[in-house]
């Protein structure tokens, strides 16, 4: 009887444990990977990374682009007048001055035709004059009924027409003068002048935009012209239509050579194709740093964005859902949060959103980094003892 008792208590609590053991299983199972995580995250070395600290700071608010130089103005030159060239007194690439003598066509031609001009208008000069004289008289011995009313008109009217005929002759001979003038083709403007497409012995005809003689441009000032991105446009405008903005212009790879203009033009449309719009911006260009036709760096100042968050650029980082960066906190591990990002200058990002001032940022050793990786600052305080635990 004592036997059976024993073997009784042994088969219940042998059931006693065989009903609790899937969850004692359980419980290890939930609870053994947690600790073997935290274990393991005490176990690993801290990731060396170098900071650097959020800051206040006045930042010139720009816009970036890209700009091509164009002349301020650009001049084919072209003959009024047929004829075979004389003469060329210009070398190519030459800067000429406004009135400077470029070429010469024959005037011969022209000469003969103004001195035929002179020739009638001095003819009819004296034809009109007699014919006057010959009017008054008429008009005298009319009243006397000397002659008819009729021969009184008619001597009137032989005056009148022989006045109409010298006013012809002087213009006639004012065009003739401007044909012998239009021979001693000039500069219109200041400027560079191009290759020479004409050599003398050349016949020219008048008026022939087919084929000019030379180009000359102006290159003081010159116009730099740009695009940006529709979104700016308001802010461009609030601006513009307040004061002037000062545009800066550098040749690639002469960051140091910028130049100082401003901002003239806004274009009335923006191109759909694109999503920009033009602008143009204006250049003393006294050193002829600047050339038609030249790609340059173009900074457009729109003003000053004041006590604006900024971080190295180094610090932000471009992942699947956008810019981020790692914030280092108190306990020295890591926070990965999503910023947006604003002009950059100089190698510091204005932070628009997403970070405070004082906030500390990791500058470099990114790659090693995860949300709540512990670091060790290279350049900066290490983390205390109550940091580690």
């Amino acid at each position: 009887m004592k036997g059976s008792t024993v073997n009784r208590d042994r088969f219940r609590h042998f059931t006693y444990f065989g009903r609790r053991f899937p969850v004692i299983l359980f419980l290890i199972i939930l609870l053994g990977p947690g600790c073997s995580e935290k274990e393991q995250q005490r176990s690993q070395p801290d990731v060396p990374v170098s900071v650097a600290t959020a800051i206040l700071q006045d930042v010139p608010v720009e816009v970036d682009a890209i700009g091509t130089v164009e002349a301020y103005s650009v001049v084919n030159i072209t003959s009024r007048v047929d004829g075979q060239v004389t003469q060329i007194h210009v070398k190519e690439g030459q800067t000429v001055e406004k009135g400077q003598i470029l070429f010469n066509i024959d005037d011969r031609p022209y000469q003969a035709i103004l001195e035929s001009a002179r020739a009638n208008l001095s003819r009819d000069r004296i034809q009109l004059e007699k014919a006057g004289k010959d009017a008054k008289r008429y008009a005298e011995l009319f009243k006397k009924d000397y002659v008819t009313k009729d021969q009184a008109e008619q001597a009137q009217t032989n005056a009148a027409a022989l006045e109409e005929m010298v006013k012809g002759d002087e213009a006639a001979l004012e065009n003739a003068k401007l044909n012998v003038s239009y021979c001693r083709i000039t500069a219109p403007i200041t400027g560079r002048a191009g290759s020479i497409l004409i050599y003398e012995g050349n016949l020219v005809k008048a008026n022939d935009n087919t084929k000019s003689m030379m180009v000359i441009n102006q290159i003081q000032p010159v116009y730099v012209r740009f695009s940006v991105p529709e979104q700016r446009l308001p802010e461009i405008q609030n601006q513009f239509s307040g004061k002037e903005l000062t545009v800066n212009a550098s040749p690639p790879g002469k960051p140091d050579g910028a130049r100082k203009g401003r901002l003239t033009f806004v274009d009335n449309t923006i191109d759909p194709d694109t999503g920009t719009i033009d602008l143009k911006a204006e250049f003393d260009n006294q050193d002829n740093g600047l050339w038609p036709g030249q790609f340059v760096n173009v900074v457009l100042m729109l003003g000053v964005d004041s006590q604006a968050v900024v971080v190295p650029s180094a610090a932000v980082q471009m992942g699947q859902e956008g810019e981020y960066l790692f914030v280092v906190k108190k306990d020295f591990t890591v926070e990965s949060r999503n910023v947006t990002p604003g002009t950059q200058i100089d190698g510091h990002t204005v932070i628009e959103k997403g970070l405070s001032s004082g906030e500390m940022v990791v500058t470099d050793g990114q790659l090693r980094l995860f949300p709540g990786a512990k670091v060790a600052v290279k350049n900066g305080p290490q983390p205390g003892k109550e940091a580690r635990q």
